[in-house]
């Protein structure tokens, strides 16, 4: 029975051996997955950080294709105020999942290019002017240094001066030439 209770010594002598390292190492390894756990958190938040910043970034793009977009139309479309334009319509038009360029009517969704048409032919006050001009526009006409001023018909007689009669003349074929025109 001697053998037996050696054994049982040796095995508790081994067990208690193992405890006592494992009490020593458990700090080491308890230190260790903590500053693990801590390096974890910092790159999970930071890699949520950046997934932010680039949903941001992804949606400001966005925003400023589309914005491109409806300008680039209005100004195809003619608009002299395209800035006073988009204003006014930008609201009215989304992008669909598929990444289009819808308007939302009465009349269900249609395409941003035929909304943006119809806007246009809705408000002609966004074209250009087809007539220049109005109250108190003077005529686009330019007279040139030699016809500083109009002929009077009473000054032109016989024994005008070289110069004067330059200045009739030119006058003359300067009406002349704007009728033919």
């Amino acid at each position: 029975m001697e053998e037996s209770e050696l054994q049982t010594v040796v095995q508790r002598a081994i067990q208690e051996f193992v405890r006592q390292e494992q009490s020593r190492s458990e700090p080491a390894y308890k230190t260790e997955l903590q500053d693990e756990r801590k390096k974890r958190e910092q790159l999970e938040r930071r890699l949520n950080e950046l997934v932010e910043e680039n949903k941001r970034t992804r949606m400001a793009a966005e925003e400023a294709e589309r914005s491109a977009a409806i300008r680039a139309e209005l100004q195809r479309l003619g608009v002299a105020k395209v800035d006073l334009a988009f204003k006014a319509v930008q609201d009215a038009i989304l992008r669909t999942e598929d990444g289009r360029l819808v308007a939302r009517s009465e009349s269900g969704e249609i395409s941003a290019s035929e909304y943006l048409s119809g806007f246009v032919n809705e408000n002609p006050e966004f074209l250009p002017a087809r007539i220049s001009g109005g109250s108190g526009v003077t005529s686009g006409q330019k007279t040139g240094p030699e016809t500083s001023g109009t002929v009077d018909l009473n000054r032109i007689r016989p024994g005008m001066s070289r110069e004067e009669m330059e200045r009739v003349r030119a006058e003359i074929a300067r009406v002349a030439l704007q009728n033919f025109k």
